[in-house]
């Protein structure tokens, strides 16, 4: 039987600002390693597990409409071909979203076992995952629905526990599923670790697609109904998969846990430990727990000199940071925000996000530096009535043919050459060169050129927010 990794890219992850922002979630940062978390998901289930007899097909991804192109970009980076770019057009938990995953595993005509695995965890020890996949396949190929349990290192309350049943034959210590409890107080999770009978839950699941959607469609029909009315009314776009909009948003919003993995009959829950150095990376702290530590208990990342500090994560992405006599903090510097915080408060970091969005801060959707499909811009600096921005764009790539009412843009080309059209005509920048966009005229920018292009766009005007621009044609299909 085939296996169907599918990847589910929800989630914003506000507690890791300021890193993780609201246009950029954690996985598609580089946390632990080269690769960003959605990329080391990508390559966790590989061919390698084919030697047990299953094919492995490309993954399924789910993925919010707003960050698709950067999602498509990092797999294409860590040469993963995804089978389908799924777009929720809008959030609606993972059951919703593994459901539509199901149905286009469903399409191809085979029943896969689907490896359900969240884009933004960490896994350090790829071979016991793998190890563990394998037999979580063996179940489900029984029509058993499985899920990974982690073995309690502490009393936390932020995860949701499973309590592990009786013992299933054979020497992989699975379990099956007595019970799904969400997070407990502390109390109740000293209990359970004193019992010795429960797990955190992974989130990591394993089932045949057909078995998921004849669970869920005993308790949650109309959830069911939705997604196949949204899955009906799909159509490709690009790279991606678009389902319909009006019947996806009629859809009820619940978890896998909460739909499925609590309700189900006896005997049909397999629960297997997973010892493989697995971390939900829910806060700073947990990538402090698995950072490589100097002598004195600090992990740094990027230009960071510490002195008198001991047991601090310290990272650094634009400048130096000196970190001196602190003990067990947090300091997270970026272009456009630092962030220092005791280790006992990382939960609260959400508490600076929300306040910075009912203020209305871009800090707490977008980066200073802006990925479009096209490229990336970055706001260098900015004042009264005018704006300085570095623009590069990718070789082939183009911007929209667009207008602004309230600004003009001069372009100095730096590097590469622009392709140019400005009204009527089209004209060629080099380098060294320079043009000018007036207001209201309409203009596009190109790379005709294979290597990127990097322009230094200086804004000037009354009013200069991304939102004053009017499109008139765009390769990527933005409005």
């Amino acid at each position: 039987m085939n296996l169907q990794p599918v990847i589910l890219c929800g989630g914003a992850g506000t507690r890791l600002w300021p890193l993780s922002r609201e246009q950029y979630p954690k996985q598609l940062l580089a946390l632990a390693g080269d690769d960003t978390l959605l990329q080391a998901t990508a390559r966790r289930v590989d061919k390698s597990l084919a030697a047990a007899g299953r094919k492995v097909l490309s993954p399924i991804v789910v993925a919010n409409e707003d960050y698709r192109f950067l999602t498509a970009e990092q797999l294409r980076q860590a040469g993963a071909v995804p089978a389908a770019i799924v777009l929720e057009p809008a959030g609606r938990n993972t059951a919703p979203a593994l459901t539509l995953a199901a149905l286009v595993a469903l399409q191809a005509g085979d029943d896969p076992v689907l490896v359900v695995m969240p884009a933004d965890h960490i896994i350090t020890g790829i071979e016991a995952f793998r190890a563990a996949v394998t037999r979580g396949a063996s179940h489900a190929e029984a029509d058993k629905v499985v899920t990974f349990g982690i073995r309690p290192a502490h009393p936390e309350t932020g995860y949701g526990y499973i309590q592990a049943g009786k013992a299933l034959p054979g020497q992989d210590g699975s379990r099956e599923i007595s019970a799904f409890t969400e997070k407990p107080d502390a109390t109740t999770a000293r209990r359970y670790i004193t019992s010795g009978e429960y797990f955190w839950n992974s989130g990591i699941f394993i089932m045949r697609a057909s078995v998921w959607l004849k669970q869920l469609n005993s308790q949650r029909p109309e959830m069911v109904q939705a997604c196949r009315a949204a899955f009906e009314g799909r159509s490709p776009d690009r790279d991606f998969l678009r389902i319909g909009k009006d019947a996806f948003a009629g859809c009820p919003a619940d978890s896998i846990d909460y739909a499925v993995m609590e309700k189900l009959p006896a005997g049909l829950g397999v629960v297997i430990p997973l010892e493989a150095g697995w971390s939900d990376v829910g806060a700073w702290d947990a990538l402090w727990e698995l950072g490589e530590k100097d002598a004195d208990g600090n992990v740094r990342q990027g230009d960071v000199v510490t002195v008198a500090t001991r047991d601090t994560l310290a990272i650094s992405q634009s400048r130096l940071v000196a970190v001196v006599g602190i003990e067990s903090a947090v300091v997270v510097e970026t272009p456009d925000a630092v962030l220092v915080a005791s280790r006992d408060n990382m939960q609260q970091v959400k508490e600076v996000v929300a306040r910075l969005k009912r203020e209305k801060r871009p800090e707490a959707d977008v980066h200073r530096k802006v990925h479009r499909p096209w490229g990336y811009y970055d706001s260098i600096d900015g004042g009264n009535r005018f704006q300085v921005k570095r623009i590069v764009v990718n070789p082939g790539a183009a911007l929209s043919l667009q207008m602004h009412h309230h600004r003009a843009e001069h372009w100095v080309v730096v590097r590469g050459t622009a392709r140019v059209t400005r009204g009527d005509e089209t004209f060629l920048v080099s380098e060294n060169e320079s043009t000018y966009i007036p207001v209201g005229t309409r203009h596009r920018l190109e790379n005709p050129g294979k290597v990127p292009l990097e322009i230094i766009e200086v804004q000037s005007g009354a009013y200069l927010g991304e939102d004053d621009i009017v499109r008139f044609d765009d390769s990527y299909g933005r409005k």
